[in-house]
């Protein structure tokens, strides 16, 4: 069984999370399968690669539940959140080196870690019901998945940091008029959306479009993305073994129970 399914349509490769019983809350094993599945969407020469979230939700971020069924030691807690964070950052960064468009279609709520799959997209549909939302000083976990390392540069650094200090939920109203997603609609417009998006790109040359895409992620640039990635996760691991983190997740699992 795999947690990304693939479909081939009209030209493109959309990759499905599909964990929906749990909002597609990230674990190793479906972050694996993305990682997998983007890989060998790469060697078919799509006119795009789509991202999107079987269900209600695009993702939730890294599912609490995995995080404590690994809390039994500081050791365990550590190698699991490594496994997850440090897996996540390379889908990340998968996508930004990846040789066609990426777009998404939001189909629900995206918070906490998996916010950095839709940001490392060029194209976002997002559903009218569906928000971005950090959550990460309600538990009190360090933010991963880019939330320092592309969304100040994507916002602005006041606003980026003022959503998290805050916790702002921010609507997919706001996300379109921020910049983070193009255009919202009902959930059953969004293929047909993505669907004309891949039409355009197929009335140019494919090789400027990824041209295009190479000049904006460079290496240098992915590099600098690494590095940022690097330093969220450094600083993730220090949180998440400390007690008052242990708590804020059981007290944060308890209120959504």
């Amino acid at each position: 069984m795999s947690f990304v399914e693939t479909e081939y349509r009209n030209g493109a490769i959309w990759l499905w999370l599909s964990r929906p019983d749990r909002h597609n809350a990230l674990i190793p094993a479906l972050v694996f399968d993305l990682r997998t599945a983007i890989a060998e969407a790469a060697d078919k020469d799509p006119v795009a690669l789509v991202l999107s979230g079987r269900g209600s939700s695009f993702s939730t971020g890294g599912d609490l539940g995995g995080f404590l069924d690994h809390a039994r030691s500081q050791i365990e807690l550590r190698a699991y959140a490594d496994l997850l964070v440090g897996g996540l950052h390379d889908a990340i960064l998968d996508l930004l080196s990846f040789p066609a468009p990426v777009m998404a279609a939001v189909n629900g709520p995206v918070t906490g870690g998996s916010t950095g799959l839709m940001l490392a997209t060029d194209l976002v549909a997002i559903a009218e019901t569906a928000f971005i939302q950090p959550y990460y000083s309600q538990v009190g976990f360090g933010p991963d998945g880019g939330w320092t390392a592309l969304l100040p540069d994507r916002i602005g650094t006041s606003r980026a940091l003022a959503i998290q200090y805050r916790n702002t939920r921010i609507s997919a109203a706001e996300a379109v008029e921020l910049g983070l997603a193009a255009t919202l609609g009902p959930v059953p417009d969004l293929p047909a959306t993505i669907d004309s998006w891949v039409a355009d790109l197929g009335k140019g040359y494919a090789q400027t479009h990824q041209v295009t895409r190479q000049n904006v992620w460079d290496a240098s640039r992915r590099a600098d993305v690494r590095r940022r990635l690097d330093q969220e996760k450094a600083r993730f691991l220090d949180l998440i073994c400390r007690q008052g983190t242990l708590e804020g997740m059981k007290d944060f699992t308890r209120k959504r129970a």
